[in-house]
């Protein structure tokens, strides 16, 4: 499900003094880019082979990379305690981290940049949502369109953010000195409870997957990291109210993460924008839920280029 055996990919990495970015050009070279920017905690292999290819198939040139902290890409250092943060979240504190969605939308801009890419289209999902509106707000010049995929404008609090039970298991992540065993077991749990209702994630298939996943970046201590960059940055609503490209937001009706209104907020405020509502989508994208989309995205990507 999550990871991404699509071949004949060109690699390399962006870089800024210590700072080192890994990405991933599908191609083909003549293709129009579109940048894909994951969520919290994922790695460039999660966004899913069938999605990559249609994109391809679609006359695009997908290109993914590795947030900070996460995959291939640099770690920084800074040690945020779980439950001293989600007590801040519960009680409205402010939460302070080591870097900002800000400096991961600077690191994207690096990217393209190291690519020499002047123009393109960008897909932000969840936590590559946050970080693809800074984006966008700072740069529209240089897309031409947005796609945002079960994402939110305001810091997630009590009201709007996760159910306690998928808190519980997100903290669960946040503890060291898991086996790989058990860092595929709770993945397993965790997709289960926020992916697509009823789908199977429980099956060797899959598990391999996860596993290939832990092979290729076995130090996961970036995700509180980047957990606490979210609690920590600001709203974003005075930026996402400036955009003005054309702008397709997809988001779960069960989405028990990020909560459906939290769509709706983003279409209030971007005015060129339109929303597809998925009844049994949940958080994550699965082929079932891409195909009822797929069309919708492909329609969008070529009326705007």
């Amino acid at each position: 499900m999550f990871f991404n055996d699509a071949s004949g990919f060109e690699e390399g990495y962006a870089t800024k003094n210590n700072l080192k970015i890994y990405y991933r050009d599908y191609g083909p070279a003549d293709g129009i880019p579109v940048l894909l920017v994951m969520g919290l905690g994922g790695q460039l292999t999660f966004w899913p082979p069938y999605m990559i290819k249609f994109l391809q198939q679609s006359g695009y040139r997908p290109i993914a990379y590795d947030n900070r902290d996460m995959g291939l890409s640099s770690r920084f250092k800074s040690k945020p305690t779980f439950l001293t943060n989600i007590l801040k979240y519960y009680f409205y504190l402010p939460i302070k981290s080591e870097y900002k969605l800000d400096d991961m939308a600077d690191d994207a801009v690096l990217l393209l940049d190291t690519l020499k890419i002047d123009k393109c289209h960008i897909i932000g999902m969840s936590m590559g949502g946050m970080i693809s509106q800074i984006l966008v707000s700072n740069h529209q010049d240089r897309f031409y369109s947005y796609t945002q995929i079960a994402s939110m404008v305001s810091v997630p609090n009590p009201f709007n953010g996760p159910k306690f039970s998928v808190i519980k298991l997100l903290g669960e992540r946040a503890f060291k000195n898991a086996s790989k065993e058990e860092r595929i077991d709770r993945t397993v749990r965790l997709v289960s409870t926020i992916g697509m209702n009823g789908f199977d994630y429980d099956n060797p298939q899959f598990k391999k997957e996860v596993n290939e996943t832990i092979k290729r970046s076995p130090d996961d201590s970036g995700f509180i990291r980047q957990m606490a960059a979210i609690l920590g940055t600001k709203n974003r609503i005075d930026k996402v109210n400036t955009i003005s490209i054309p702008t397709l937001i997809v988001h779960g009706k069960t989405d028990p993460l990020i909560k459906v209104k939290n769509a709706f907020h983003t279409n209030k405020l971007i005015k060129n924008s339109k929303i597809k509502i998925i009844d049994n989508m949940g958080h994550l994208i699965e082929e079932p839920v891409f195909n009822q989309f797929k069309i919708d995205l492909k329609n969008h990507l070529e009326i705007n280029c």
